[in-house]
């Protein structure tokens, strides 16, 4: 049950940081149309820009960057190095395998949500069939959980190719329209009309190069952060399942001494 309902959580969270992101975009433009209270309208270069974008460029970018938005605070909250190895963890797990408590370690183990958590569940399935067998195996969900988070920063990095794209068909169509008004004027021109289409060509270049840049940054960011959050993640997994790995051996060395009394005991007896 636990299972099935973590399985959710990366989907349900991506949802809420999205509709976050919704919000704060909305705030951010209802400040903006706020703060243009003393001149008219065509003074606020926001609302200008937001104009000239026009109804298919205007929600397409503005959804783009709600997605880049979502992604970096999704990425910012799993890569908490509290979440990959939660404070206190590695002191009570050693503790616990210490006392050779080792089914309350596994379950220690298996309950915790956390990247540590999982790559020991993996290793410790797999430590009756030896060392290496259960290094491979928590290498193998180590690799799996690092797999997935690149998965979603490589978004990072196609909304980051994306936006100059969409700036660069914008600015062809604005051009478009701009020489469709010289084309078609008979006599003088309307520079309204003409105005209009260099905005248009110009505001879609700014925003998409505008979100271009925080997104090849991030993208950058958390591809070395989960690197290094991987990689801590894996020294300490290895050395918490090397050391359960050998205090099961002597666990298992001590069972055999305690038992060699009673069944020496009889033989004086016999004598």
């Amino acid at each position: 049950m636990t299972r099935s309902s973590t399985r959710y959580l990366p989907t349900a969270r991506f949802l809420f940081t999205s509709g976050m992101a919704m919000a704060v975009m909305l705030l951010f433009a209802n400040t903006a149309r706020a703060d243009d209270g003393g001149g008219g309208e065509g003074d606020n270069i926001v609302l200008f820009m937001v104009k000239s974008l026009g109804w298919v460029f205007g929600p397409l970018l503005l959804a783009v960057s709600v997605a880049m938005l979502a992604l970096v605070v999704l990425l910012a909250l799993d890569l908490r190095m509290s979440s990959a190895i939660p404070p206190g963890f590695v002191d009570e797990f050693t503790d616990t395998v210490n006392k050779r408590k080792f089914k309350e370690a596994f379950d220690m183990a298996r309950n915790d949500p956390s990247f540590l958590g999982q790559v020991l569940t993996a290793g410790m399935s797999r430590l009756q069939y030896g060392l290496e067998d259960a290094r491979e195996a928590a290498l193998n969900t180590l690799e799996s959980i690092k797999s997935d988070k690149e998965q979603k920063n490589n978004y990072n990095a196609v909304i980051a190719t994306m936006g100059p794209m969409l700036g660069l068909v914008g600015t062809v169509y604005g051009m478009i329209l701009s020489f469709k008004v010289l084309g078609s004027a008979t006599g003088s021109i309307n520079p309204a009309k003409l105005a209009e289409g260099i905005s248009h060509a110009l505001s879609v270049t700014l925003v998409g190069v505008a979100i271009s840049v925080p997104a090849i940054f991030f993208n950058a960011f958390y591809r070395n952060r989960i690197t290094r959050v991987c990689m801590d993640v894996g020294h300490i997994a290895d050395d918490l399942l090397t050391q359960m790995y050998h205090n099961s051996k002597k666990a298992a060395a001590g069972a055999p001494a305690t038992a060699a009394p009673s069944t020496a005991a009889p033989a004086p007896g016999q004598r």
